[in-house]
């Protein structure tokens, strides 16, 4: 009688990743030796890595070349790599940023995630929107010139079910022309019914590539299965996700710098395998409920350096900044290879049409409104884009 709800998670959920994914690509990756070539680069590996973005800007770089930009060598050369990520970016994507706004369905979630102010074990006011409630946050949203929404939700399958999530889409997109979902992952039947109901655009942070350290701080429910949550993005653009985002939280594992490119690896190997846009993202951990602080902060320094290598490495990837960084490091982040930004976020349910007690995932720092973001780009010679395309 015991062996029956282990066969039942290992039907549904099998370990390891399918053979012929992204996900496979990326474990197959010898990530520990290009941490190697990390502390062992100088500035000859730098010069070569710099040449050859020159030579290639339409293509994926060398994961070897990805570890020199991330070295302490190039570190030491970060105006030289700021002048080329601008450079790259510009020619690559023009003088544009793209707006969303990101809308909490709930923070409902029976996970227990050390870092998640949404942790099943916290005790914090819970609330999940009802789907006329939600219609209303995202036309809030619409009137302040959103047109692309990503829809964000706690873990609990039940209250935040597969047909809620689906009833929310059904509702939204017919005045919402891009919405993109993060969410509990799902398996690609369910990913096909969102696509139907007209979601285009998956995002899943793996939260932290290494095993030990995501069994360490990802202690119950079914988000505790890494390479399950690995393979989402493949179960995605299977199902016709046309967006697949991706992304590590810096700060939870204490190199930066392996995750990055675990990052780099695993947005090269989606681009091989799948005819869809893919962004990356680098959230810093922030405090959160249940007296969350992040163990292993990554400095600003680290992080243009970080950002800098994620352009120059993936070229043609986009690169994601959220209101967890502050106005004046978003700001400066944009030339260097930003092309994806959150404008005036709650990251609880509700808040955009009225005030809302439910409490939020984390602190935001950049708490300007949209006009405020869309102006400051502007002044910097940038051009906010709300909507880049229609659906049919």
């Amino acid at each position: 009688m015991s062996a029956a709800p282990v066969t039942v998670e290992l039907r549904s959920r099998p370990a390891g990743v399918p053979p012929g994914t992204a996900a496979a690509d990326l474990a197959a990756t010898d990530l520990a030796g290009l941490r190697r070539l990390v502390d062992t680069a100088r500035d000859v590996d730098v010069d070569r890595a710099l040449a050859r973005v020159g030579r290639a800007v339409t293509r994926p770089q060398r994961l070897e070349d990805v570890a020199a930009l991330l070295s302490d060598a190039a570190g030491a050369r970060l105006e030289e790599l700021a002048a080329a990520a601008h450079a790259l970016t510009v020619r690559r994507f023009g003088r544009t940023v793209h707006l969303f706004a990101p809308l909490y369905l709930s923070n409902e979630c029976v996970s227990v995630c050390t870092y998640c102010g949404f942790s099943a074990g916290n005790e914090i006011a819970r609330r999940t929107l009802a789907v006329n409630e939600v219609v209303a946050e995202a036309r809030c949203l619409v009137d302040r010139g959103f047109r692309h929404l990503l829809l964000v939700a706690g873990e609990h399958a039940r209250i935040i079910s597969k047909d809620y999530l689906v009833a929310c889409v059904e509702a939204l997109a017919p005045f919402v022309p891009s919405l993109s979902v993060e969410v509990q992952v799902w398996d690609t039947p369910t990913y096909r019914r969102l696509v139907e109901a007209g979601c285009d655009g998956l995002v899943v942070y793996q939260e932290t590539y290494d095993h030990d350290t995501y069994a360490a701080t990802h202690l119950k429910g079914k988000k505790r299965n890494h390479d399950w949550r690995l393979a989402a993005p493949d179960r995605g653009a299977e199902a016709g996700m046309r967006r697949l985002g991706v992304g590590a939280l810096l700060g939870l594992h204490a190199d930066w710098r392996i995750e990055a490119l675990a990052v780099a690896a695993h947005a090269q190997a989606l681009v091989r395998w799948w005819r869809a846009e893919v962004t990356v993202a680098v959230p810093r951990l922030r405090p959160a409920a249940g007296g969350y602080e992040p163990a292993e902060p990554v400095g600003d320094r680290e992080l243009v350096q970080l950002v800098c290598a994620l352009r120059l490495g993936l070229p043609d990837v986009g690169i994601s900044l959220s209101t967890r960084e502050g106005r004046g490091l978003r700001d400066g982040l944009v030339p260097l290879g930003v092309t994806l930004m959150s404008a005036g976020s709650h990251t609880e349910p509700g808040g955009y049409a009225a005030p809302s007690e439910a409490e939020p995932q984390f602190e935001v720092s950049d708490d300007r409104s949209p006009d405020e973001v869309a102006a400051a780009l502007r002044a910097r010679g940038y051009d906010p884009v709300w909507k880049d395309w229609q659906r049919t």
